[in-house]
């Protein structure tokens, strides 16, 4: 009877180890801290460029974040870039470039409380999608407002709109959405 016994628990300790199929890990790729955002904007009739920015060291809750809004000019036109940064690490990590490689991954959407203010995508993906590392910021009127620069990570490109920065439909996850004020005199 222990004969019995021992082959019938090796034969289902065999069975159990050939039919459970060893699982490939999931690798799960980390959302990137961003601690530091900038826009540089650089007016195309000449002058001096502006950087707009926001630095938040400590993440989310903790200390408040430091933001430095700029003033620009009237009717004017803008070349604008993004940086973003993860300060915490030393040196600092360039999460850009890492949006740059992912960028049918990543958009950036600009809207504006002036609504004489426009964000046009100058860069995009290599199916042809925007992505807003490069833009071009312009001004109408003489207006206070801010603008809000929100990066989506995986947004839905196919959306309706999405292509011409209407956040509504894009769908994904926020990993970095800041306010920022801005005057234009």
């Amino acid at each position: 009877m222990k004969k019995n016994l021992f082959a019938a628990l090796g034969l289902t300790a065999v069975l159990f180890l050939t039919a459970c199929e060893k699982e490939e890990p999931h690798v799960h790729n980390e959302e990137e801290l961003i601690t530091t955002l900038n826009y540089t904007l650089t007016p195309t009739s000449g002058g001096n460029a502006i950087t707009l920015s926001f630095v938040d060291l400590d993440g989310d809750g903790g200390d408040a974040p430091t933001i430095t809004g700029g003033t620009l000019a009237a009717n004017e036109t803008y070349t604008g870039t993004l940086e973003l940064l993860d300060e915490t690490q030393k040196p600092a990590e360039n999460i850009t470039t890492e949006i740059a490689e992912e960028d049918d991954e990543h958009q950036f959407f600009f809207q504006s409380s002036i609504s004489d203010l426009t964000v046009a995508y100058t860069d995009q993906d290599a199916d042809g999608n925007p992505v807003g590392l490069s833009n071009t910021l312009t001004t109408g009127a003489a207006a206070t407002g801010s603008i809000t620069i929100t990066l989506r990570h995986e947004p839905s490109k196919s959306a309706t709109n999405v292509s011409t920065g209407d956040i509504t439909n894009a769908g994904g996850e926020t990993d970095i959405e800041v306010v920022i004020p801005i005057d234009v005199q």
